[in-house]
């Protein structure tokens, strides 16, 4: 199954960085948080990957094309044409397609720019900028016994964004700007959905969020996966920190590898 990352936003809030990097390549313990994201769903077998860049996007595809590289021991006989062996193979069995959505392209504009790589399949899709415990297994088994065309990981935190409003059956009655009084869970990403989300798309200006996810909620389309263990997203440099600090003390709970 085809996990879609999104990838191309210009992370403005996290500007201390950002300025020089995309932000799903922001590093924590060395590594982009990208590459955390992506090893979450690895180690449970989701191995095949599609990622929507924009900003500065040469730089997401330069390290990609790197990994390998530098994860192998490498021999170099320049007695024999400057002929290169790589000894080992370290790197993780991932197939990443890296896609040029546009620079100033929406959220769901970026979903609709890569609908040729997914085909007529059902697919995964989160943001670049936020880590979790969640497991994709559950979450597709629970996104599969609804049978609705979409499913988004709901998560309890006290955080700045969209609101999911929960019927006691898991169906997502709406979706809307939180407020200061709401004590409501939040979309985390980690989605399942179904290829017939792309026809809810119009065109670059889509933003996911809005349009394509409340018509999805009106219709009773929408469902929530009830997340209570670890999220974390990385929208500034404190949250960046914190992250650092969770890495290096050894016991992140987003490292299920």
């Amino acid at each position: 199954m085809k996990v879609i990352i999104l990838a191309g936003g210009y992370g403005t809030r996290i500007s201390e960085e950002s300025h020089l990097k995309p932000k799903p390549m922001i590093e924590i313990g060395e590594k982009p948080i990208l590459w955390h994201i992506m090893k979450g769903y690895s180690a449970r077998g989701y191995n095949d990957f599609i990622i929507c860049c924009g900003y500065k996007q040469h730089m997401i595809k330069d390290w990609f094309a790197d990994y390998y590289l530098y994860n192998c021991d490498v021999a170099f006989d320049f007695t024999q044409d400057n002929k290169m062996t790589l000894l080992n193979n370290e790197s993780e069995p991932w197939k990443v397609t890296l896609v040029d959505t546009g620079l100033d392209t929406m959220t769901g504009g970026r979903i609709k720019r890569v609908q040729k790589y997914v085909g007529d399949e059902t697919f995964m899709l989160t943001y670049g900028d936020a880590v979790s415990d969640v497991d994709p297994d559950e979450l597709l088994k629970y996104h599969r016994n609804h049978g609705k065309l979409a499913t988004v990981t709901a998560i309890a935190v006290d955080q700045r964004f969209g609101v999911l409003d929960l019927a006691e059956d898991d169906r997502i009655t709406s979706f809307r700007e939180k407020q200061a009084s709401d004590n409501a869970r939040i979309s985390g990403g980690f989605m399942v959905l179904e290829p017939e989300v792309f026809d809810y798309i119009e065109g670059d200006a889509t933003v996911f969020e809005k349009g394509p996810m409340m018509q999805m909620a009106r219709e009773g389309n929408l469902m929530g996966y009830r997340h209570d263990g670890f999220w974390q997203c990385m929208d500034t440099k404190r949250e960046r920190d914190l992250l650092e600090e969770m890495w290096d003390s050894g016991k992140a709970p987003w490292k299920v590898w």
